[in-house]
């Protein structure tokens, strides 16, 4: 039923005409294929969760010889039209089907997705990639993207705060803040997505989960665990955490971690706050009540993610942190 809700909300169109507008990700993606095109012309692609068809298009142009378009979602209906309407039916298979369940009746030498959700790993989409590769890509076949980088760093925004917070101090001349604590549960309680700038980041950041899509397993995105340290660069109130995350696009044999010298040597798509913006934005986590921190001053903590046992779409967070000698958990 939660499976039957998730694909029910990708039939409606405004959620892809975001993410096609997002001219960061689609022309990096379109980059991808381009710069892959060796690998692709010629081959079986399987694009996961392909939404109106545009990523298996594009594999289409680079001279792919078959490509499976899989959704589960009732955009593929659509997806079939749009492959008609650009005369592609020949080379585009829509499959209307959860990834799980299509049948493919060869293997396959590509897989391309856009998988990735806010705090890249919400909505649990990696695990259908996952599938797809153990189900049908040949020994040495090519996923795009290769491999994900989650960040995490600590962030003062008292914008943010003071338009969701401070204004109750005085509404019209009238003494509200009476209303501060629901004022907070209900502007930080969950996790928000909005656009900071690198401004706002006090910190380098921590890697909290490196993702390889040639090796990762369903198990290891059932709970993931980091302990980090940081250390403030200014003297700023501490507002809570940011998380973003970068994705690259390379060959099986380029994906195994490594420094990269040049960043020019991959393409990457970055949704990090001093990056051109993208629909995923960041994800912000705020605490209830700023903690003013001095420079140098310490930051140590540990953060879980856990797939929601009830959905596992879903994520629960757990933060602990500790600065200043306080401890706090959200």
């Amino acid at each position: 039923d939660f499976d039957m809700a998730y694909f029910h909300s990708y039939a409606h169109l405004g959620i892809h005409e975001e993410m096609i507008k997002d001219r960061v990700r689609t022309e990096t993606y379109r980059t991808a294929i381009m710069r892959h095109q060796s690998s692709i012309a010629g081959k079986v692609v399987v694009d996961v969760g392909c939404g109106t068809g545009i990523l298996s298009i594009f594999c289409a142009q680079a001279g792919a010889k078959r490509v499976y378009a899989v959704d589960a979602s009732d955009i593929a209906v659509q997806a079939n039209e749009v492959v008609k309407a650009n005369n592609l039916s020949d080379t585009v298979i829509v499959l209307h089907g959860r990834v799980e369940d299509v049948e493919i009746d060869e293997e396959v030498d590509v897989i391309i997705s856009e998988w990735m959700g806010y705090l890249l790993l919400y909505e649990s989409m990696l695990g259908s990639v996952i599938t797809a590769r153990d189900r049908w890509l040949k020994p040495g076949g090519l996923i795009l993207p290769s491999n994900a980088t989650l960040y995490m760093a600590p962030v003062t925004h008292s914008d943010r705060y003071s338009d969701s917070i401070d204004f109750w101090r005085n509404v019209y001349g009238i003494d509200m803040s009476a209303m501060l604590p629901l004022a907070k549960q209900c502007a930080f309680e969950e996790p928000c997505i909005e656009t900071i700038s690198g401004e706002n980041v006090l910190t380098w950041p921590h890697v909290v989960k490196h993702v390889d899509c040639y090796t990762v397993t369903l198990g290891e995105l059932e709970s993931v665990t980091t302990k980090y340290k940081f250390k403030s660069m200014m003297r700023a109130p501490l507002h809570g955490f940011a998380f973003w995350f970068d994705v690259e696009f390379n060959g099986p044999t380029q994906s195994q971690r490594k420094k990269r010298a040049n960043p020019s040597e991959a393409l990457v798509l970055s949704t990090a706050p001093e990056d051109p913006p993208t629909h995923w934005q960041q994800t912000m986590v705020y605490f209830y009540d700023p903690i003013d921190l001095e420079q140098d001053q310490l930051i140590d903590g540990s953060l879980t993610l856990t797939q929601s046992k009830e959905n596992r779409r879903f994520m629960n967070i757990h933060l602990e942190y500790t600065s200043g000698g306080r401890s706090f958990v959200k």
